[in-house]
């Protein structure tokens, strides 16, 4: 019953976003997107725990991400940077998250592979417009590369529940092209799109990543 309430009240949120976003009310929209990821927060909260270093640390990295989101709801660019380096933090505790609950094998190398392709084609589509932006992007793009590869370690993990599996990697996945719709309405061309694509896609990796907290759990 909580999931469902949590879920309602996440699609309502959502849509008024969109709608702040859509008209460019900063006075709705920091209120509104700062509710809707403290309510990823809670959703990982309210959930079972079995493997309770997973939560702790999937935990701490929502709410970076929470800090990130809010710094995104200004146009200024400190905040921009400023929640470039909160998400780069909360991506960092991901990592260590993924890789504390699932071993370094075959599908990290091969998924990590194929996301070092996307992510150096990414890079190079945005380097001709990232100016001063080019060293702090470069990394925030190496980390989350690295946490991509670490969901990647999760999905090929057979000791692990397969449900939790699926929801940490969608989750991740979800996070990391997101991530291009942010990048591409901030450097490339800015336009309700990229929030009406992007904002949604985000929100659905990390809610997937704040109830797997329930459901990764080792086999028997």
């Amino acid at each position: 019953m909580p999931n469902i309430v949590i879920i309602v009240l996440a699609i309502i949120l959502m849509a008024g976003l969109l709608r702040f976003e859509k008209r460019g009310n900063r006075k709705g929209l920091v209120p509104t997107k700062t509710a809707l990821s403290l309510l990823f927060i809670i959703a990982a909260i309210v959930q079972p725990h079995p493997f309770p270093s997973y939560f702790h640390l999937l935990l701490v990295g929502l709410i970076f991400c929470l800090g990130g989101d809010v710094f995104l709801a200004f146009p200024q660019k400190r905040a921009f940077l400023l929640g470039l380096i909160s998400f780069l933090v909360g991506h960092i505790v991901y990592i260590v998250a993924f890789f504390s609950a699932a071993e370094i094998g075959q599908w990290t190398w091969i998924g990590s592979l194929v996301v070092i392709v996307i992510s150096g084609w990414v890079y190079v589509w945005l380097k001709p417009h990232l100016g001063t932006m080019n060293i702090p992007v470069l990394v925030y793009i190496i980390v989350i590369t690295a946490m991509l590869g670490g969901a990647w370690s999760i999905l090929g993990d057979s000791s692990l529940r397969l449900t939790g599996r699926v929801m940490v990697f969608g989750g991740a996945a979800l996070f990391y092209f997101s991530d291009i719709f942010v990048a591409r309405d901030r450097f490339f061309k800015s336009e309700f799109f990229n929030r009406l694509v992007g904002l949604p896609m985000y929100y659905a990796g990390q809610f997937l990543l704040a109830f797997s907290v329930g459901v990764l759990l080792q086999l028997d």
